[in-house]
């Protein structure tokens, strides 16, 4: 398969990532540059791609930031919500249409080169509350692909049935370097281990039984208080 990846430098797409290229795919990754606060992950997108020596390419879309909704990943008037994921929380960081825009301009690129598919890691873990990582979704998505050019190309959305902690025992299989990717939304020095997204991917880490390298803020919570405090992972 010749796959364009929908590549943010996050957990979730370095493990898509490194599981295409184990299976001996033919990859181009592609990052959006929507104007997300954590640009942090546009660089680690950029490390770790230039490690592998793959080609990638950031897509500079941020003047479309002031044509969407505000969210706080793109709007540094909005605090980054802290602690565990409640519906009104995870709304602040909806960025509307995100992978619907990213997957058109990914397939674009796919065509030009005549691939095979468009990649990208949404999975089961991921919130209800992103309409745009519904298997629903993803099924919409792959027949419009289908009809989009002369050249027929198809969405390759492999995770949609794995919960995050089974992405991180994957990819511990294949070596992926944990410690090199972003997922905090705050873009800090370091993850700063209260957001939701941090107290996402440090539970799964627990959750898959693999050891934790990120590094962390010293002001974030350990691990034993969020077991204590029974947060669970979306189902």
């Amino acid at each position: 398969m010749k796959t364009v990846l929908i590549y943010s430098g996050g957990l979730d797409s370095t493990v898509l990532l490194y599981r295409l290229l184990s299976a001996g795919h033919t990859v181009k990754a592609l990052t959006v540059n929507y104007g997300q606060r954590h640009q942090k992950e546009i660089d680690s997108a950029c490390s770790i791609t230039s490690d592998l020596g793959i080609e990638h390419k950031v897509a500079d879309l941020t003047a479309i930031s002031g044509l969407l909704a505000a969210s706080c990943l793109t709007s540094h008037d909005m605090p980054v919500p802290e602690g565990h994921y409640a519906e009104e929380s995870m709304k602040q960081t909806v960025v509307p249409n995100r992978n619907m825009i990213m997957i058109s301009i990914a397939a674009g690129w796919a065509i030009t080169n005549k691939f095979d598919s468009v990649s990208y890691a949404a999975h089961g873990g991921d919130h209800a509350i992103y309409p745009d990582c519904r298997e629903v979704f993803a099924k919409a998505i792959d027949q419009a692909l289908r009809l989009a050019d002369w050249h027929k190309i198809s969405l390759h959305c492999p995770f949609i049935g794995f919960t995050k902690a089974d992405l991180i025992k994957m990819g511990a299989d294949i070596y992926v370097p944990f410690e090199h990717t972003w997922s905090c939304y705050r873009g800090e020095v370091l993850h700063c281990g209260r957001c939701g997204t941090c107290l996402e991917r440090r539970e799964a880490f627990n959750l898959a039984g693999v050891t934790d390298l990120t590094s962390y803020a010293p002001e974030a919570p350990s691990v034993e208080a969020m077991v204590q405090s029974e947060w669970k992972l979306p189902q």
